[in-house]
């Protein structure tokens, strides 16, 4: 059996016209190639589907029951297409993002996710909080699509685009002689005899490797009283005046009582943030509709 598509379209015109000559004005063929193409549906099928006289033409009954199956198989085809196209241009799907604890705090890349969930409002977008060293093996392994992170050393597996760069601010307590007046802007040597909050190395966060290199070629080595794993907890203990930190401008946006946000004077003082994927894997559509849109969007405050 060998039915073609355009075997059933002609099929459901002649029903539907019930007259052979309409049918193919309707086709856009004459109408001798449409009589042949439904006798050959008819052969193929072993029943007759259409009674034909002189005056008239009508559905016998294998053709009334055809004529259903043919409607359902064409919407079936049609859909099956529709949802191709949909995949193909990332309208549909999943994906998977590694982001590090600051990415949401980030106007451009919230903004971002924003639009592409009233675009793309049935792809599924599964975040994962890791921060930028934890994100490395899962993107390697696949597991990531995407990865949202700090400057880093990665491997040649990997490739990154510079989304933005990202001032560092001097995290106080609202109280601390550094904070008052209301300073616009901090020498980062006043933060250097001060008890410093900070990430643990044990955690492998790349700030932590990042702000000690800025510090140290500043000539300051921090005087670190308090170790902790998130940049929130760093912020939860310079509000109780436990010591001074150092984090990323976006951090600004966590409004938490007794904390002072201040910029550092020295332009030096900045990180910036990574989309990086796979160098020899290519993103399936939803990730590089994400991608392409986190790209327009970056540097945008």
């Amino acid at each position: 059996m060998n039915i073609e598509l355009r075997h059933l379209r002609y099929f459901i015109a002649v029903a539907e016209e019930l007259h052979f000559g309409r049918a193919a004005e309707r086709l856009n063929i004459s109408q001798p190639p449409l009589s042949l193409q439904i006798q050959t549906l008819e052969q193929q099928i072993n029943a007759r589907l259409l009674t034909r006289t002189n005056r008239s033409v009508s559905l016998t009954q294998a053709g009334e029951q055809f004529l259903r199956h043919a409607y359902q198989i064409l919407a079936q085809v049609n859909d099956a297409a529709e949802q191709a196209a949909r995949i193909h241009r990332g309208e549909v799907g999943e994906l998977t993002i590694g982001f590090t604890s600051s990415s949401p705090f980030i106007g451009s890349i919230s903004r971002s996710l924003r639009r592409f969930r009233q675009l793309h409002p049935h792809v599924h977008i599964q975040m994962e909080e890791l921060n930028t060293k934890q994100q490395i093996g899962p993107l390697l392994e696949g597991k990531l699509d995407l990865g949202v992170m700090r400057n880093t050393v990665l491997p040649e597996a990997l490739h990154y685009q510079l989304m933005l760069r990202e001032p560092l601010v001097a995290v106080l307590p609202e109280d601390h002689p550094l904070a008052a007046g209301n300073p616009s802007h901090l020498p980062v040597q006043a933060l250097a005899d001060q008890p410093f909050v900070f990430f643990s190395r044990l955690v492998g966060t790349a700030l932590y490797d990042e702000i000690l290199d800025l510090l140290a070629a500043a000539g300051i080595r921090p005087y670190i009283t308090q170790e902790v794993g998130e940049a929130m907890t760093i912020i939860g203990l310079v509000s109780s005046g436990l010591g001074v930190s150092i984090l990323p401008a976006s951090f600004m946006r966590l409004r938490i009582s007794g904390v002072r946000y201040v910029p550092l004077e020295d332009p030096h003082f900045g990180t910036q943030v990574w989309l990086v994927s796979h160098r020899h894997r290519p993103l399936a559509a939803p990730a590089q509709a994400l991608l392409d849109l986190l790209l327009e969007d970056r540097g945008l405050a």
